[in-house]
């Protein structure tokens, strides 16, 4: 390629002029600068594929009317960026021949004019195709697609899924009948059959969180209790899929089989009964949801003095607590080591004074512990329910008639009877539990 040094006046000539001499016009009308987005698009799109577009330029003249050596740009002022832009991550020189064609016949002012205002812009559902024909038909991913045009791969995938919907719904909202958020809603699934079948039951109302209710009416979403629960990668792992909502945001995505949602979360829930049953319990039942009308009586752990060695535990790290709460009274704001410092203590002062409460040996060997799930997705433990079937004559005669089948507020609340250190006293013949589960997550 061969640099001009002092190319023709003569308009219409093409000019291989030094990016270092290119300015911008004065007389330019697009007075809003570009964004910082469309200048790296630009310059991802002349890297990839050339400048396939000349520069229009006139030559800067001074005072006198005199050359000064370099060129304005009447057409082309987002080009000349990107390519300052490729010149500043030097992918190019500064002095980077830039092709050029002079113009010194036409108003610099009404040709930058006609260029900005008579012009036909691609109808997104061209774009949106096109840019699927690139990953269908030549393969390229969204990552290879995003660094040829300067956006993002979410934003490429985002035009990927638009340019998949069904040629149905293309053709309603190529003539009109649709708008852009309408059709991203009905993008939610890239089942064609579902899209379609979603678009004919829709009466006057096609607002996109109806139509984004009916295409997942019998999925899960991703904030439910079960999901969060069981957990995106166990539930994909044992053949679920969950649908994924590009345009918004899906908390999680939804999941497709609820079935199968639920079959994981009983079986993690089991895990967790089979786990306590380890503590002594007769029995051990996990439930979704905490069965209100099981019909069994409720016994609660006693309190029992903590070990001397957990009670010197517990004054000590109570003192710790208490100083650092007076040496930090008033202040505004906490240091995070401090914060930090603040929950391990909190946590240690609980977990000492839960060993406080322990249930007798006769009694687990009678009773039985229900593990349910929490309505954030936690597991809940409530321990010391006894069926029925279980009563002795003992037992009978320690509790009124008006107790059997009565569950307590607490209980049902799950802040009443659940003890949580394990020890073993064989002085008063207590047992205690494992580190409580009410507060297990998956």
């Amino acid at each position: 390629m061969t640099v001009k040094s002092e190319p023709s006046r003569e308009s219409g000539a093409v000019l291989y002029i030094p990016l270092n001499k290119l300015k911008k016009s004065p007389k330019n009308v697009r007075r809003t600068p570009h964004t910082a987005a469309d200048i790296d698009a630009l310059a991802a799109s002349i890297a990839a594929k050339g400048l396939l577009q000349n520069l229009v330029v006139e030559p800067e003249c001074d005072g006198r009317g005199k050359q000064t050596g370099s060129y304005l740009v009447t057409i082309g002022e987002g080009r000349r960026l990107a390519q300052l832009l490729r010149a500043k991550r030097r992918e190019i020189k500064k002095t980077e021949p830039i092709r050029c064609v002079l113009d010194t016949e036409h108003d610099p002012h009404e040709i930058s004019l006609a260029e900005n205002v008579i012009r036909t812009n691609m109808h997104p559902a061209d774009q949106f195709e096109a840019f699927n024909q690139l990953a269908e038909a030549r393969g390229m991913s969204a990552e290879d697609i995003a660094a040829r045009f300067g956006v993002t791969p979410h934003v490429v995938r985002q035009r990927l899924r638009l340019g998949a919907a069904s040629p149905k719904l293309m053709k309603v909202y190529r003539d009109g009948g649709l708008t852009l958020e309408q059709l991203m809603a009905f993008c939610l699934t890239e089942d064609h059959a579902r899209q379609e079948e979603a678009f004919e039951s829709l009466s006057y109302s096609k607002e996109a969180s109806l139509i984004r209710r009916m295409l997942t009416e019998a999925h899960v979403p991703g904030r439910d209790r079960r999901a969060r629960f069981v957990g995106a990668d166990a539930y994909g792992e044992a053949g679920g899929v969950i649908v994924r909502d590009l345009f918004a945001e899906d908390y999680g995505g939804y999941f497709e089989d609820a079935a199968l949602l639920d079959r994981l979360a009983m079986e993690k829930l089991q895990a967790v009964a089979d786990d306590v049953l380890k503590e002594g319990w007769k029995w051990a039942q996990a439930h979704i949801d905490f069965p209100h009308a099981h019909g069994m009586r409720r016994i609660y752990a006693h309190k029992v003095p903590l070990l001397p060695e957990d009670q010197e535990r517990l004054d000590a790290v109570q003192t710790e607590f208490d100083a650092l709460t007076a040496k930090y009274e008033g202040a505004e704001e906490l240091p995070d080591d401090v914060d930090g410092k603040f929950g391990e203590l909190e946590a240690e002062i609980e977990r000492l004074s839960e060993l406080q409460y322990a249930f007798d040996l006769d009694e687990m060997a009678h009773n039985g512990v229900l593990v349910v799930l929490n309505h954030d997705g936690t597991v809940r433990i409530e321990r010391g329910f006894m069926r029925p079937e279980d009563e002795r004559p003992s037992d009978l005669e320690s509790v009124g008639n008006d107790t059997r089948g009565a569950i307590s507020a607490a209980a049902i609340s799950g802040t009443a009877g659940s003890p949580a250190a394990a020890r073993h006293s064989s002085r008063n013949k207590q047992v205690g539990l494992p580190p409580s589960c009410a507060a297990l997550r998956p």
